[in-house]
This record gives structure tokens, C-alpha cells and sequence, in this order.
């Protein structure tokens, strides 16, 4: 009997040294998987960067339209086509002036003709005029004679120099002819490329009524020079100057980073209903050939680079904590929060002064949940 009850107790005792077991596994201190850099030395950049996206505009674009209205009667160009200055992009029909330049011209040589005939015979008179003259010394020709032939001569002169100016205004006529045929002809102003037309052959377009914006007849972009124009903070503005080195990444090319320069800074502040107020920062590639697989309209993100420090101690900028904080990763593998002093800083990197050395390491998925100073962690190496 007593053998009976000293086996239930050893049992008793077996299972209640179990579920203590199982109850101190369960609610031991499980660390918190975290991801981890070591603090090294390098390069930190101060910058400021755009607020919303910026684009990428063609350094010439020009949104042509004729300066009066008619009927298209030639496109001789199509979307995409590259053109030279000066070349026809789009023509009105301009028979009317055709016609009257055609007929000016005619006018015209009629007119030169004529202006010759009598300035020939105003030159026979001046002979004419002379001999009298000479004649006259010899006395074999009255004065009478002398005063008619010179008369003559400056008569014909005077007809000659009217028919010459006469001719003056046939050209000048002309010209105006020419001057109404040219602004039926929509002609490049630079060599680009034909980005968009609107309008067909036999549609009637019309010139934008004051103040009323319509879209262009004819889009021209010269794309072998582009830039970036991005809105920055009115807050950086007094931080901002030309020449500035930048760079430069699009959404297009995610894995490279472009080198630039600040080319313009807007002399004003731009201020837009429920939109933060910005200035306008124009930064030019240093490199066109970056350019070569680019179009007008990317978007694009600048960093103006304000200071740089080379050699300097630094940690992601995604391990400070607010109030200047880190947590370190210990040696007996627990989260120590540090405060630490700081230098120039950018998204990428922030330059330590004091608090850390090289090689500790610090947090930088600071946002899991259980992260905090003196939790028990452990490196999480799936993140790399």
C-alpha cells in the first residue's frame, strides 16, 4: 500500500516538474529579431532634395501656332520627325497670296522696264542738253535752243529718278505680299524634333483668343539638351546657390545615379492653394551623354549638395532615433539605447561625432515591433 502511494507521488511530482518546465519555456524571454550595420568611416554629404517629384524638360520647346487662321493645306512633316531651323512645318492654304505675289512681280518688271525706257531718254536729253551747250559757245545755237534741250534733260531726269522710286514701292509691295504668305507658313525657329501635332489637311485652325491657352498646332523640342526643373522647400531656398553639384535619379533608370549642376533658381516663391510653398530649381546632367536614352517628361528626384566631409565617421540615417538616439546591438545581445552627437546628415548617412566608435553596431529596423532599449536580440541574417 505504501509502495502504491510513493509511485502516484513520484508521478505527481513528474508531471507537476513538467508543466513548471513548460510553463518556464513558454514564458522565457524570446529575442527580438533585428537587423544590424556596423558603424564605419566614409563620406557624408549635407543635402536638401525636392518635395515632389520634378521632371525632365528639353532645354528648347517651343508650342507653334500661325499667327492667323485658315485652312491647313500641307503637313509636310509627322510626329517624331527631326527638322531643321527654318524648315516648313505646316502650311494655310494661301492661293489668294500667291496669286497677288505673282502678279506683284509681274507689276514689278513692268514697272523696271519702264523706269529704263525713260531713264534712257533722260540720258539722250543730258547729251542733247550738253551739245546745245557747246554748240552755243561756237554760236551756232541760240539761247532759246539751250534753255529748251536743258529743260528737256531735267525733265527726263526727274521722270527717270520717279520711275526708279516707283520701283521701290512695287518691291516693298511685294515684300508685304510676301510678309502675308510667310505667316500662312509655320516654320521651325531651331532644329528639334516634331513632338506633337494638332490638325489634319483641310481642318481650319484658328489663333488662341487672349488670355484662353489652346493646345500649339505644332510641339518642337530640341531633346539633344535636357534638364531637370524640381520644387524644393522655401525652407532650403536660403541654402540654394548656382553651380551647386547635384544628383540626379529617375524612376526610369533605378539603379543609376546621375551628376548635376543647379543651372537657375527661381527668383521668387511659388505659392499654389493647399500646397506647401516652393521655389523652382532648374539643374542641368554635366554629362549629356547621360541624356542619350532619356525623354521630356521623366520624372526625376535632386539632391543639392550642400557640404561634404570626406573619412568621417557614419551610420545609415535610418538608425537615429528621435532626439539624436540608437540602440546598440551589445555584446551580451541586448539593445542599448545611446545618445550620440551629430554632424552633416543627408537621407543616405549621418555623420557621428560622439557617442559611437567603429565597428559597434546599431539598429536600423528600428520599427519592428519589440525593438527597444534592453530587449534581448538577435541578428536577423535573412535581411541580407
Amino acid at each position: 500500500m505504501f509502495a502504491k502511494h510513493a509511485k502516484l507521488l513520484v508521478t505527481l511530482l513528474i508531471i507537476a516538474g513538467l508543466i513548471a518546465a513548460l510553463v518556464f519555456w513558454l514564458s522565457r524571454e524570446k529575442p527580438v529579431a533585428v537587423i544590424v550595420k556596423k558603424v564605419e568611416t566614409g563620406v557624408v554629404q549635407e543635402t536638401v532634395s525636392n518635395t515632389r517629384a520634378g521632371t525632365i524638360k528639353a532645354c528648347r520647346r517651343a508650342g507653334l501656332s500661325p499667327s492667323i487662321g485658315g485652312q491647313i493645306a500641307s503637313l509636310p512633316v509627322k510626329e517624331g520627325d527631326r527638322v531643321k531651323q527654318g524648315q516648313v512645318l505646316m502650311e494655310l492654304w494661301n492661293k489668294n497670296f500667291v496669286a497677288q505675289y505673282e502678279l506683284a512681280k509681274s507689276e514689278l518688271r513692268a514697272t523696271q522696264a519702264t523706269a529704263n525706257q525713260v531713264c534712257v531718254r533722260a540720258e539722250v536729253a543730258m547729251r542733247e542738253s550738253e551739245r546745245q551747250k557747246q554748240l552755243q559757245k561756237k554760236n551756232l545755237s541760240s539761247e532759246e535752243a539751250v534753255d529748251r534741250a536743258d529743260g528737256e534733260a531735267r525733265a527726263k531726269k526727274a521722270a527717270c529718278k520717279a520711275a526708279r522710286v516707283t520701283i521701290d514701292v512695287r518691291k516693298a509691295n511685294l515684300s508685304v505680299i510676301q510678309a502675308e504668305i510667310d505667316r500662312t507658313r509655320l516654320t521651325a525657329p531651331f532644329d528639334g524634333t516634331v513632338a506633337e501635332i494638332n490638325g489634319e489637311i483641310g481642318e481650319v485652325v484658328t489663333p488662341s483668343p487672349v488670355g484662353v491657352p489652346t493646345p500649339p498646332a505644332v510641339d518642337l523640342m530640341d531633346v539633344s539638351c535636357l534638364y531637370v526643373s524640381a520644387p524644393i522647400d522655401e525652407v532650403d531656398a536660403p541654402h540654394l546657390r548656382v553651380d551647386m553639384k547635384t544628383k540626379i535619379s529617375l524612376d526610369a533608370f533605378p539603379n543609376e545615379i546621375f551628376q548635376g549642376r543647379v543651372r537657375r533658381i527661381a527668383p521668387y516663391i511659388l505659392e499654389v492653394e493647399k500646397q506647401a510653398r516652393t521655389i523652382d530649381v532648374e539643374v542641368d546632367f554635366l554629362c549629356q551623354q547621360d541624356c542619350e536614352n532619356m525623354l521630356p517628361g521623366y520624372s526625376a528626384d535632386i539632391e543639392v549638395i550642400l557640404d561634404t566631409k570626406d573619412n568621417v565617421t557614419r551610420i545609415p540615417t535610418e538608425a537615429v532615433l528621435e532626439g539624436n538616439k540608437v540602440l546598440l546591438f551589445n555584446a551580451e545581445s541586448r539593445l542599448e539605447q545611446r545618445e550620440i552627437k551629430t554632424g552633416l546628415s543627408n537621407w543616405e548617412w549621418t555623420e557621428v561625432t560622439d557617442g559611437l566608435s567603429v565597428g559597434d553596431e546599431v539598429v536600423v529596423s528600428v520599427d519592428r515591433e519589440g525593438v527597444e532599449d534592453g530587449a534581448l536580440a538577435k541578428r536577423d541574417t535573412s535581411a541580407h
